[in-house]
């Protein structure tokens, strides 16, 4: 096993929770229209892009004003996440990976204007050396090009990386590229099928050094 030279976070869900307050909204959505979106089916789509439609499970005079429908639906997620912060400790788990001295990158299957938006206003995109996102590759997760990109952004092999995910099409992309990973999921996707030998963790709560010892690379 390389020795590890570099942590590679997801996004969305991971970093900052945008995955929740989305399904939610959707969610009522659905329910205003005497329909149920189920979890299950929603998950297919976290992670990656185009692997599921909820457009397709609403009524025909809904999806008749699709865009006038999708600007309040967006807007009422973004207002939510405007109040929101990053997910508990992981703050001060990305401080730790740069204090120790290991390079800090990200693989997202979210376009670059996002991610960098919402990192900003946290404060933390100064924290990484390399960023992949979808406007960078063809394919997505659970492809592994992201990960193999973000790693030769950061001049490593992806061995000497480890991963962070919460879903299970990131945690498949990162095995993929050949890295460890570790899934940190959330709310919507903690019930995900996760294989027996990804280690897996409810929070940040223990640092990094929590992340390291449940990927065996402490």
């Amino acid at each position: 096993m390389n020795a590890l030279r570099a942590v590679i976070f997801d996004f969305d869900g991971t970093i900052f929770d945008t995955e929740t307050p989305e399904f939610q909204h959707w969610q009522a959505l659905y329910r205003r229209h005497g329909r149920e979106l189920h979890l299950q089916d929603w998950q297919r789509g976290i992670g990656t892009w185009d692997a599921f439609d909820p457009w397709a499970g609403l009524p025909e005079h809904v999806q008749a004003q699709r865009e006038t429908v999708h600007e309040e639906l967006r807007g009422a997620v973004h207002a939510a996440l405007e109040d929101a912060d990053v997910r508990p400790g992981v703050r001060a788990v990305l401080d730790e990976v740069r204090a120790r001295g290991l390079a800090l990158g990200l693989a997202t299957s979210s376009d670059r204007a996002w991610v960098t938006r919402w990192l900003s206003q946290h404060g933390l995109l100064n924290h990484f050396s390399a960023l992949a996102t979808r406007d960078d590759v063809r394919r997505v997760k659970p492809d592994p090009e992201l990960y193999v990109l973000a790693a030769q952004r950061l001049g490593l092999d992806p061995a000497a990386c480890l991963a962070v995910e919460d879903s299970l099409n990131g945690a498949t992309a990162a095995v993929a590229a050949g890295m460890g990973v570790v899934v940190v999921p959330n709310e919507v996707t903690r019930t995900q099928p996760f294989p027996p030998a990804w280690p897996q963790l409810h929070g940040y709560e223990g640092g990094l050094d929590a992340l390291l010892q449940a990927a065996g690379r402490n």
